[in-house]
């Protein structure tokens, strides 16, 4: 799933490439991919139907565009594998297209294409969410993430401690703190050398600051390289991959050495996902099955 790097880099493409355009109408080839607009499929493309479209956001996982002279905004949860992308003139529509936004400007529509299908576009509300911040309904109880000026490390420290659930589910928590994933929770427990079952309050204040800043860190180095992409399915708005994955420490490196200490890297099961660790730099921690 692509996390706050990869959605942050589709939003950067979407504010130079859409943001001011104006929607002339807009073709839904699947009605999963509006599942979320309650109103139906006609009242999505109505409702986007000579809309303007203002500065493309972001919190967390989540992308919205704002509608001009509304109160509303176009919002898209990329899921699983959906993209967000403007191909060239003339070229071929993709296999899993599912939605398409024409502009009246007659330039380069907007695709939304989703091979599995778990993401969605939709019309929604703008209203307070967490931290002061006008969001969308589905955003208004995500927290922060940590590249926003709203974040508080200190307060999500004290949330944090006060769970006892491990560490890393707490990290994957959207309303704890928002945009951290599989990917990078687990680059974030290795910098830190933690071992992803320990109990988020057996851990102290300055070691949970210390997770937080690692996780931002190995975020904005993502970014800077356009993500984390395994496949063809997380792609730019121009198609292009990100390059992260040829710098990453643990995730997705079972079998090979650490690059701390040489030991080699251990995929473990993790709910109905998987953690990578190394079992000498992150050790289990006493009484943890």
């Amino acid at each position: 799933m692509p996390e706050l790097p990869e959605v942050e880099v589709v939003r950067r493409g979407l504010d130079r490439f859409v943001s001011g355009r104006r929607i002339e109408r807009v073709e839904v080839f699947g009605t999963r991919a509006v599942r979320r607009h309650l109103a139906g499929v006609v009242d999505f493309a109505a409702q986007l139907g000579g809309a303007r479209l203002l500065a493309a956001q972001r919190r967390g996982k989540f992308l919205w565009l704002p509608l001009a002279d509304s109160d509303s905004a176009l919002v898209a949860h990329l899921g699983m594998s959906g993209q967000l992308v403007l191909p060239g003139p003339g070229s071929e529509p993709e296999r899993h297209l599912r939605v398409m936004i024409h502009f009246a400007d007659g330039g380069r529509p907007l695709r939304f294409v989703d091979q599995r299908t778990f993401g969605w576009l939709a019309v929604e509300p703008l209203v307070a969410g967490v931290a002061g911040r006008e969001v969308p309904t589905s955003v208004a109880r995500i927290a922060a993430d940590a590249f926003e000026p709203a974040f508080d490390p200190v307060a999500t420290s004290r949330r944090i401690r006060r769970s006892r659930s491990t560490v890393k589910a707490v990290l994957l928590d959207q309303q704890v703190v928002s945009g951290i994933g599989n990917i990078y929770a687990d680059e974030a427990l290795w910098r830190s050398r933690r071992h992803w079952a320990t109990p988020a309050n057996r851990l102290r204040h300055a070691e949970v600051l210390g997770l937080l800043e690692n996780a931002a860190t190995v975020m904005a180095e993502a970014l800077s390289v356009g993500g984390t992409s395994f496949d063809s399915l997380y792609v730019d708005v121009n198609g292009t991959s990100g390059y992260f994955e040829r710098s990453l420490d643990a995730y997705g490196r079972a079998g090979r050495p650490c690059r701390r200490c040489g030991s080699t890297i251990r995929r473990e099961s993790f709910g109905n996902r998987s953690s990578f660790r190394c079992p000498r730099c992150q050790r289990r921690p006493r009484g943890v099955g």
